[in-house]
């Protein structure tokens, strides 16, 4: 489904985009119960079955969106219930759980299932039997194939083997999105989340063709830090290129940016540059001298992943900070009193901000979805806006714009271990997606990395596919490289501000 513009998409970014303007104009916030008609208007619903069941969908998600948590079905309140206090909000963080099943909203979709379509025409040669290891498909007196859901262990031997496709593989879009296995299902078959396993990396809410998963929001919150004249110095991260348009250079994301009451904004891939010799120092003293292998630690998902599933691997995984933290602490080196807004194209680092140890320094993150919500409420026409070429990112190495892709994270990280020790062999292993990612590990597990630099990514495709990305992952991808390219330096180690390193130490 990513990279196919649908009306679950419409419904996201209306609901931010209409968030966003009440939060602008300010005022009787009663209003935002006038949201789901707004989105949803007139009689006839062109998302559900009824034009009411639409609208309820909506309003949750405004309530999610204002940072609040979904009401119980049971309870009859409104909208706007506790949006003053949201808007009062100063210092809180979203509570958890992050991401949520709107429950009503759930097609309670069956769970994975193998089964015999009406195109099985009844074959002699039923390959689909003969390659099932469990005996699980038999014949009626057509000879048309039919599976034993008893004995069937959804293997997919038979999907892969019928010459007329006529076996399908049905699985929630939700469920198989997650490499976690966190999606369960409730009393009613409706998908629910086991937090114990759920990393939040927001596959499952980007895969649900229903609209029924969706995660909290702090759009609501950062308008009105501004409103309330705070410094919100935005810090971008590397997939920002190509999200907003062909013609949102770095220079007119500045002015975009400022427009909707950001002070300044600041490039990740500055921090992503020291992440990377951090990781590259840390790999030369520590593989294979204390551990068999190091892992990276810009995902938190991946990194999550990591030490819920594989604890004793938990202090193998590097304990250099992420890009969003180094920058985040770079800056209020120099801004003491601002606030810093981490914006980017991941849904688990809104959790990695709410961790104790990272409060003090990222105070807001937006998803790039969310940010589109801020400009569409304040009508900002790319095409139409100044350009100043003295707003181009300018700072950053190429190493640290390659975070944005996957792999890019590895790549630096060899580029800096190569100039610091040119006879040292280097070996990578990436992981493609939280399943990829559990696969890497038990091949570590097995000894069969040792030696190894391990790139772990939750995303398929690395950030540019994040839950909170606008546009299509390989075009991101390509747009990134070229924006990579470009850097007049692609060497982390020749960053300008390497010496600033040792400002993110606390």
């Amino acid at each position: 489904m990513r990279g196919i513009h649908s009306a679950v998409d419409d419904i996201r970014r209306n609901v931010f985009t209409e968030v966003a303007k009440i939060a602008y104009e300010g005022g009787d916030y009663s209003r935002v119960d006038l949201i789901p008609y707004t989105i949803v208007p007139g009689e006839d619903s062109q998302y559900r079955s009824n034009v009411f069941l639409a609208r309820a969908i909506v309003q949750e998600r405004v309530r999610l969106a204002c940072g609040l948590p979904i009401q119980p079905v049971d309870v009859r309140a409104p909208a706007s219930e506790g949006i003053e206090e949201a808007a009062a909000a100063d210092d809180k963080f979203f509570e958890e759980p992050l991401v949520n099943v709107i429950s009503f909203a759930c097609n309670a979709c069956p769970t994975k299932r193998i089964r015999v379509t009406d195109s099985c025409q009844g074959c002699m040669s039923h390959p689909c039997q003969a390659v099932c290891p469990r005996d699980a498909i038999y014949f009626d007196e057509m000879k048309h194939s039919h599976i034993d859901q008893s004995k069937c262990i959804k293997c997919g031997r038979c999907v892969n083997q019928c010459p007329y496709h006529a076996i399908s593989n049905l699985e929630r879009p939700c469920a198989a999105a997650c490499g976690m296995d966190a999606i369960e299902s409730d009393e009613r078959g409706r998908a629910k989340i086991n937090y114990d396993k759920c990393v939040s990396c927001g596959m499952c809410l980007v895969n649900c063709p229903f609209a029924a998963i969706a995660d909290k929001s702090q759009i609501f919150q950062i308008i009105h830090a501004m409103k309330r004249h705070d410094e919100v110095i935005a810090c971008v991260a590397p997939a920002f290129v190509n999200q907003f348009g062909k013609g949102a250079s770095p220079a007119k994301l500045k002015a975009a940016m400022r427009r909707c009451g950001f002070a300044d904004v600041v490039e990740v891939a500055v921090g992503a540059d020291l992440c990377t010799i951090e990781e590259a120092e840390d790999f030369l003293e520590k593989v294979p001298a204390e551990q068999p292998f190091m892992g990276t630690s810009c995902c938190p998902a991946w990194s999550m992943m990591a030490k819920k599933l594989f604890p004793d691997f938990k202090d193998y995984i590097s304990m250099a900070l992420t890009p969003m933290v180094i920058t985040a602490r770079m800056v209020k080196k120099e801004h003491p009193g601002a606030r810093i807004c981490f914006i980017g194209p991941c849904a688990a680092k809104k959790l990695e901000a709410n961790r104790k140890s990272v409060r003090s320094d990222v105070d807001y993150v937006l998803t790039f979805e969310e940010l589109q919500g801020m400009f569409d409420a304040k009508e900002i026409d790319f095409s139409q806006l100044p350009e100043d070429p003295a707003d181009d990112f300018t700072v950053a190495t190429g190493a640290g714009r390659g975070f944005a892709v996957g792999g890019g994270v590895a790549a630096a990280v060899v580029e800096a271990v190569k100039r610091i020790d040119p006879e040292r062999e280097m070996l990578i292993d990436y992981g493609d997606g939280l399943r990829e990612c559990r696969k890497m590990l038990t091949l570590a597990k097995a000894g069969k990395r040792d030696g190894y630099l391990l790139e772990g990514m939750a995303c398929p495709g690395g950030c540019v596919a994040g839950a909170g990305t606008i546009a299509p992952v390989r075009e991101t991808a390509a747009a990134v490289q070229k924006y990579k390219d470009g850097a007049a330096v692609q060497n982390a180690l020749d960053s300008p501000l390497k010496e600033r390193l040792s400002d993110t130490k606390e």
